[in-house]
């Protein structure tokens, strides 16, 4: 005990007198988190202009575009043309024009089916997504509206009415995200990723640091020549400060962006501290074979992306290569984030999550043993080394 409190120690002054380190493990982890989170502070977007030819112009034509003015998704900009809506598209003015067709209510009341055109600019997928599901909602609800009255005229009751004009009903909730808006489901798998990503790319740097500077030796004797407790002692300060920031996430962070934990929040606790744990060690092997802190740093600030694109959060996990989900496997962060989102959003338990916690066990043991193997032959490298200098 008396020796992880000395590593401990030792640990604490080696970071806080190291101000690259020290940014990246306290500092970084809370700048990061309220200032990317904030970006998604209002989930959603709104007022998303469309351009609005109307060659119809009659009572029923005015009826849906004022039906699609009075959503909050959608700013309605009118255009004379379609050449003239093209170009304001083509501008970046809009992100696509609604055409009216000619004829549309005389189509409409005979019970044709009737055209309206939507093009959209599919290059930014978030605007374009939400238009066209404001927009069909809409068209249908209008469209909806005109065969009732239609039928009503024909001497059909309310009910026999409604039947006839939408013979299916579909009962659409969604669950968890109700809102549908892209921040609710990115803010927890981006808090989790920060949470991660600063502590990987710190505990690599600082055991990068230890072979640059050639005090591994120094270590393993501080730690009484037992690996396994040089390990622990250097872990201790990164685990503690990162449950803090983990646990600052959840009671902070949650609160301010608006993001509601529907499991335990004790079963959170104990995932995140059995993650911090994972990555610590995954970390410190990783750092291992680097053999400046500064080519550790370069190398590991631009696996920030690429991990969380395979992790299957951005992306589903059964749609990414079959390559690519072997190494997510192997990724501390892809388990945990499973695990996370199921308790954070969906109200899951650990128990609904047991063969995901195995696998984050089983790689935090994968990783510990050769993190000793990897520790050991420095060791016996530097030895024979000296040796060979004497």
């Amino acid at each position: 005990m008396k020796q992880t409190f000395q590593l401990f120690k030792r640990e604490l002054r080696k970071v806080s007198g190291d101000s690259s380190l020290f940014l990246i493990l306290l500092l970084a982890p809370i700048l990061y988190a309220f200032m990317y989170g904030s970006i998604y502070l209002n989930k959603g977007e709104d007022q998303v202009k469309i351009a609005l030819i109307d060659d119809d112009g009659t009572a029923i034509s005015r009826t849906l575009t004022e039906q699609l003015r009075s959503t909050p998704m959608i700013s309605m900009v009118s255009s004379a043309t379609i050449a003239e809506a093209q170009e304001k598209m083509y501008q970046g003015e809009v992100q696509g024009y609604f055409y009216i067709q000619h004829d549309f209510e005389k189509d409409l009341l005979s019970m044709k089916q009737t055209n309206v055109n939507l093009v959209l600019n599919a290059s930014r997928f978030l605007p374009s997504s939400d238009l066209l599901s404001t927009v069909t909602k809409v068209c249908m609800t209008v469209g909806a509206g005109v065969r009732k009255t239609y039928f009503n005229k024909q001497g059909m009751g309310e009910d026999e009415s409604m039947k006839m004009t939408n013979p299916i009903n579909m009962d659409y909730r969604p669950l968890y995200n109700a809102s549908m808006t892209y921040g609710a489901f990115l803010l927890p798998g981006l808090l989790a990723i920060i949470l991660q990503q600063t502590l990987l790319i710190g505990v690599a740097a600082s055991f990068t640091s230890e072979r640059e500077d050639d005090q591994l030796g120094k270590l393993y004797q501080l730690s009484g020549q037992s690996v396994s407790s040089l390990i622990f002692g250097k872990s201790l300060l990164y685990f503690v400060a990162f449950m803090i920031f983990g646990l600052f996430f959840i009671a902070i962070n949650f609160s301010v962006f608006g993001i509601q934990i529907r499991g335990s929040s004790l079963d959170l606790a104990l995932i995140t501290a059995l993650f911090i744990s994972a990555v610590i060690v995954f970390g410190m092997f990783i750092g291992s074979f680097f053999k400046t802190k500064l080519f550790a740093f370069q190398v590991l600030v631009f696996s920030s992306y690429p991990i969380f694109l395979i992790t299957g959060y951005s992306m589903p996990y059964q749609a990414l290569p079959r390559v690519v989900q072997w190494i997510s496997d192997l990724l501390p962060t892809s388990p945990f984030l499973k695990i996370y989102i199921s308790v954070v959003q969906a109200g899951g338990s650990l128990q609904d999550n047991l063969p995901t916690i195995i696998h984050l066990i089983l790689l935090w043991g994968l990783f510990f043993i050769l993190l000793v193997i990897r520790v050991q032959y420095i060791l016996k490298k530097q030895a024979n080394k000296r040796d060979s200098l004497h």
